[in-house]
């Protein structure tokens, strides 16, 4: 028995030693190495660099809470908002109470940072996406903030809505998705035109 058991083993322990070197070694490392000579921006986490300073990922959203700032999708993650190691949404049912505290209480922070502003808030402005990493907001959502930020910054709202206009990205291949606006391209955008209009 125990000789059976051996000579069955042998090609099963080789098998495993061989298929994990080829499929947990060799693969990823052919795949990572054509990833980078062909999409090398890409592959090194899509990074947004502003006179040589990384200011963060085209694909991970950010806190901004200035009111000269646009304000991106709530973030459910914990311990902080936006914390790329625990991706996820807050689990909360549509029925759950602490759901309706929570975009109640955002809710109203929109209503105190811009209280003239009677225009409806659109829903990803007052609801975590399921990733809770989520840079980008609907053209809607920049555009229900864009009187607070001009106010804030002392800029002309049309100023600003160009700079929106700038930021707004299409369906990919004009089919997939919906348009969208990438929060920290917006703001890093706002900034370099109040520093080139000064």
């Amino acid at each position: 028995m125990w000789k059976e058991i051996r000579r069955q083993a042998r090609p099963a322990l080789v098998t495993l030693i061989l298929f994990s070197g080829l499929l947990g070694l060799g693969y990823p490392a052919i795949m990572t190495v054509i990833a980078h000579a062909v999409f090398p921006r890409q592959a090194g986490g899509s990074l947004i660099v502003e006179g040589g300073r990384t200011e963060g990922s085209e694909l991970i959203g950010q806190p901004f809470g200035d009111p000269k700032y646009f304000w991106g999708r709530p973030s459910a993650t914990q311990p902080f908002p936006y914390d790329a190691e625990a991706s996820g949404g807050s689990n909360l049912g549509p029925t759950n109470p602490a759901l309706f505290d929570a975009i109640r209480g955002r809710i109203e922070a929109l209503r105190a940072a811009d209280p003239h502003n009677e225009a409806p808030i659109p829903v990803d402005l007052v609801t975590a996406s399921g990733s809770g990493l989520d840079p980008h907001i609907s053209p809607a959502a920049a555009k229900f903030q864009v009187r607070r930020v001009a106010r804030a910054r002392k800029m002309d709202e049309d100023a600003v809505r160009r700079v929106v206009a700038r930021c707004t990205r299409d369906r990919q291949f004009g089919i997939l998705g919906e348009p969208r606006v990438n929060v920290l391209e917006l703001n890093l955008a706002l900034d370099a035109e109040a520093q080139r209009s000064h």
